[in-house]
């Protein structure tokens, strides 16, 4: 198990990135885990720096995202690298359309059955899914291009095993029915999860997970609060999706796994929560989903 090492000095941090805030409690000496975060931008020495950070934080592990072919590279590599890290691949939504566009998807599809079958650290299919935001759906092709990827992302996590992470932006009720149509695998989260509270209960009543990102500290975001407290913690998880979605009060500056703390209480007081009791329910059911670092 990873433990928080005994810190003495603020840990070092790359330039911009906000300081480490009240540590949470290892409760048992698990810690939680930032569900998704994209590290592949950054050079070593600084995921260096942002693991130690996230350790002293009570963060001491993380799920590292890849969905470019880049960045599935780097997570292939990065996961035998720092065991603070677990890894997910996949084709991002906004990426299908062109690759499908050049003749490319069905390659980069079979890449990421090739890392999730080959690395034992990657056990994540994820993110996939679809997204109406940045990718014009009255574009028929685009739109089929995405449909298509998705419903390849989950016949992946069905063959592997791997847990599926969905990318589900403005498009609530199509990422639905594609669940329903195509069947979903064992375990599914919902990556910065954006719903409303009755799809919160309809996502629990299927056993499908919820990722709860620093979104839910926004002023405004009562919607996602309302949903998180529509749910049993069971299902929850939280994550930074950084360097986005940085939470209060740092917005605007980069985001970190040792940011996590920010938003764990921010669940915690929404549910009436006990702390240390709720970081020990978000690891257990971390590795319900991924098994053990």
């Amino acid at each position: 198990m990873l433990d928080r090492p005994d810190v003495t000095e603020p840990p070092e941090l790359p330039e911009g990135y906000p300081p480490v805030p009240e540590p949470l409690p290892l409760a048992g000496g698990a810690g939680a885990v930032d569900d998704h975060t994209h590290l592949d931008h950054l050079d070593d020495d600084d995921v260096d720096r942002l693991l130690a950070a996230a350790a002293a934080a009570g963060v001491p592990r993380a799920v590292q995202i890849g969905c470019d072919e880049a960045a599935r590279a780097w997570t292939d590599r990065a996961v035998r690298r720092w065991p603070q890290l677990l890894g997910g691949v996949a084709v991002h939504p906004n990426e299908a359309p062109e690759l499908a566009r050049a003749g490319r998807l069905d390659a980069a599809l079979a890449e990421v059955e090739r890392l999730v079958t080959t690395n034992d650290r990657i056990r994540v299919v994820g993110e996939t899914g679809l997204d109406s935001f940045r990718t014009d759906w009255d574009d028929d092709d685009a739109r089929r291009a995405q449909l298509d990827s998705f419903a390849a992302h989950i016949a992946i996590a069905k063959r592997t095993g791997a847990t599926l992470q969905i990318h589900d932006r403005d498009a609530h009720a199509e990422v639905l029915d594609v669940l329903r149509a195509e069947g979903a695998p064992e375990r599914v989260v919902f990556h910065c999860f954006s719903g409303d509270a009755a799809m919160a209960r309809l996502c629990a009543e299927n056993g499908w997970y919820l990722s709860i990102a620093g979104t839910v500290t926004f002023k405004s975001n009562h919607v996602l609060r309302e949903a998180v407290r529509a749910v049993p913690p069971v299902i929850l998880q939280v994550e930074t999706d950084a360097p986005y979605l940085t939470p209060v009060p740092h917005r605007g500056r980069p985001n970190g796994s040792h940011l996590v703390p920010l938003t764990v209480r921010v669940i915690a007081s929404e549910l009436r929560h006990d702390e240390e009791e709720l970081v020990r329910i978000l690891s257990r059911s971390s590795e319900n989903l991924y098994g053990q670092w």
